[in-house]
């Protein structure tokens, strides 16, 4: 029983098929947590200002809404920005805030689309139902908002999708040797 490796005995990464999904979903759940943990902050000043607004002056339920989902959006940018995924791609800061700001209107309109249904829709506008709408309108929007700025506006640097490439391909290539060789090696137990 010998050893196939050829370099000195060092303790390299799992670069197992599984190894490496377990690496992503790490990652993709780190990245969950940070967005939750800014997109709740945003939620609180969301409905904070919400709230201050419907109380405070004479706006109706929906402008109250976008105002608040406004200053939201600010918020979250600078904490998505410098929190969440400071270690991505930071070249193209106009193009980047361009695309927050498009997918973010989007968002708006997703979220107090549904407060505006249910308000003028259903006429449910007491601020007990009001903030369960606006609370309901926001988790649909931040589906969306997790899904487009981790795919268009915080994307990763191209070095780190380079070497993400590099690994799978030598994971195939550590899972199939003999394919990498021409054939001319066997695998270990195996009869010919």
């Amino acid at each position: 029983m010998g050893s196939t490796s050829s370099g000195p005995a060092t303790k390299r990464p799992d670069t197992r098929p599984r190894g490496a999904l377990r690496r992503r979903l790490d990652l993709l759940v780190r990245e969950v947590a940070k967005f939750g943990a800014v997109g709740g902050a945003g939620l609180l000043v969301n409905l904070a200002v919400f709230n201050l607004m419907r109380h405070t002056t004479d706006l109706q339920v929906v402008r109250a809404s976008v105002i608040a989902t406004v200053v939201a959006i600010a918020f979250n940018y600078v904490g998505f920005r410098y929190f969440t995924y400071r270690d991505r791609d930071k070249s193209g800061r106009t193009k980047e805030l361009s695309l927050f700001l498009l997918f973010s209107a989007v968002g708006l309109v997703i979220e107090n689309g549904v407060l505006y249904t249910a308000t003028y829709g259903f006429g449910w506008d007491s601020p007990l139902q009001s903030n369960v709408f606006k609370f309901l309108g926001i988790g649909v929007a931040t589906l969306f908002r997790f899904w487009s700025y981790r795919t268009w506006v915080f994307r990763a640097l191209p070095a780190r999708e380079a070497v993400a490439s590099a690994e799978s391909f030598l994971e195939a290539g550590a899972a199939h040797p003999p394919a990498l060789t021409g054939g001319a090696g066997k695998r270990p137990n195996s009869r010919a």
